[in-house]
Parts: C-alpha cells; structure tokens; sequence
C-alpha cells in the first residue's frame, strides 16, 4: 500500500514543480518562498485548532497530537534542513531550465540509497548498483546537454544551488525516516511547517526586505497557492508512506523522484523549453536507473 502512496506523492510532487516555475518566473524569490510557506502553515493550522479545542478528528489521521520539547527541538533542526533546501532549489529552479532542474533533482534518491546505506546499514545488491551506475552516467550527460543552452556545470552557481538543494533534500528524507518511525505524521508535518515559518520570516526581514528595491520586485500569483496545495498534499502521502511498517526510504525517495516526468513534460508543452531531445535521452537513463534500483529494493 505505501508504495501506491509514494506514487501518488509523486505525481503531485510534479504539478509541484511546475507550480514553483510558474510562480517564479520574473518574481522575487523569497517572498514567494515565504508565502508558499505561510499558506502551508495556514492550512496546517486548522487541523491544530480543532485537534486542542475540539474532539472531532479524534482516532483520525488528521489529528495533530501534543509533543515533547525533545521531539519540538528535533522538529526545528528539520526544518533548518528543508528550508535550506528550498532557498537552494527555489534559486535553482529560477534560473534553470525545469528540463534541467528536474533531472539534476531526480538524482537524489542515489544520495538517499547511500545514506541508507552508511546510516541505517542497508546493504547495494547487484540492481541497485548498476542503478547508481547508470544515474552517475545520467548526471554526466545532463550536463553535456545543458552547454548547448550555455549553461556549464562545473562553474554555474544555479547548477551548484541545485546540487546542495539535492543534497539537502536527501538529508532531511533520511532525517524524516528517522523521526517517521517514532512519531505522528500530522505532529511531524504541522510544526515543521510552522518552524520553516518563522525562520522563513527572519530571512525575509534580514536578507531581501533591506533590498527590496534594488532587486527583482514581488508580485502576487495564484500559481503561489497551487505550490503550498500541492506540496502539502504531496508531503502527507509521503509522511504516511514512511509511517508503515516495512516501508523503505530509498525505494520511497526513488518513487518520489519519478515526478521529474510530470515536470519534464509541462516544461516541454507549457515552458516552450529547448533541447529536448538531447535531454529526453538524459531523462530517459535516470528513470531507467532508478528502475533498477527499485527492482533491487523489491523483495
């Protein structure tokens, strides 16, 4: 069951994507990063409410129980994960092709499947070896690929965003296994938005407010909310995935990464991007190598 979870986790983790680049385009980063955040903690807000004040989402998945100052502590290092993360991969996305951000994204499950490999003493069988291989050689031609459209992996600072963005990412899905194991889903889900917020509204304050004027201006879009709708529908799949017994992250993250479909797609139809081909074969040698890391991690 928690596979077709990680499926759906992922498809909506696509429309994310392409929900992000639309909101990025010719906006200032952070105050869209800021908003998408609020909007999350907003929607996680009224499950909090009726859980403290009320019995209605008693015995259900939605109710948001109390924790430990332990647990709110480990929550706040989360969220100074992913929030790095986002910064990274909002900067990333912006000024990336998506037909590239996402592939290069799509490579975190390689980075999962070795953490899980050093950290929770998971062993690579054959298939998951060629399926590392095979990725490495993807990431490899992605970049050949992406000079055609000048842009150079070496010494790209975008390309090197999007690289700790990943790397960041892998991060928090092994910190969320971790956490997943012990805790409730909604309690995870909900404060680590609402810490993500008021680190995000330092940020604002000290980084882009002081230089509002000399940057790139806000402007609200509603391609805002469908990035805090999707992201937060794709985040609880992926919570509850991880919340079973005997689920695996790295077959989850893999799953997950599988979105690079949906996004390589609208950037195709929708972002009119160039140098398709080239990087559709690209594409095409990361799927195949995270197949063969999910066939080497279905017993």
């Amino acid at each position: 069951m928690w596979v077709y979870i990680a499926l759906l986790s992922a498809f909506l983790l696509g429309f994310y994507d392409v929900s992000k680049k639309a909101a990025l385009k010719d906006n200032a980063v952070m105050p869209v990063l800021w908003c998408h955040i609020l909007i999350c903690s907003a929607m996680m807000l009224v499950p909090l409410c009726l859980s403290r004040f009320s019995h209605c989402l008693d015995g259900t998945i939605l109710h948001i129980g109390r924790g430990s100052l332990e647990l709110h502590l480990k929550l706040l290092v989360k969220a100074v994960i992913v929030l790095g993360s986002w910064v990274c991969g909002y900067y990333g996305m912006k000024h990336l092709p998506i037909t590239i951000y996402g592939p290069v994204n799509a490579t975190r499950p390689i980075l999962v499947l070795l953490g899980g490999l050093l950290f929770f003493r998971e062993q690579l069988n054959l298939y998951q070896w060629i399926g590392v291989i095979i990725a490495i050689v993807s990431f490899y031609m992605l970049s050949r690929s992406s000079r055609k459209e000048g842009i150079n992996f070496g010494s790209n600072k975008w390309v090197v965003f999007t690289v700790a963005a990943t790397i960041l990412g892998a991060l928090s899905a092994l910190y969320d296994k971790h956490l997943l194991g012990s805790y409730d889903v909604m309690f995870v889900q909900a404060w680590s938005n609402f810490y993500q917020l008021g680190l995000m509204s330092l940020l604002l304050l000290a980084l882009w407010w002081p230089t509002k004027d000399k940057t790139t201006p806000f402007r609200w879009k509603w391609s805002i909310v469908l990035i805090a709708l999707f992201l937060t529908l794709a985040d609880f799949a992926y919570f509850t995935a991880l919340s079973y017994a005997g689920s695996m992250i790295s077959i989850v993250s893999m799953i997950r990464r599988s979105s690079v479909v949906v996004s390589f797609i609208c950037g195709a139809l929708l972002f009119k991007e160039k140098n398709l081909r080239s990087k559709a074969v690209d594409l095409a040698l990361v799927l195949i190598g995270l197949l063969f890391l999910l066939l080497g991690s279905i017993k």
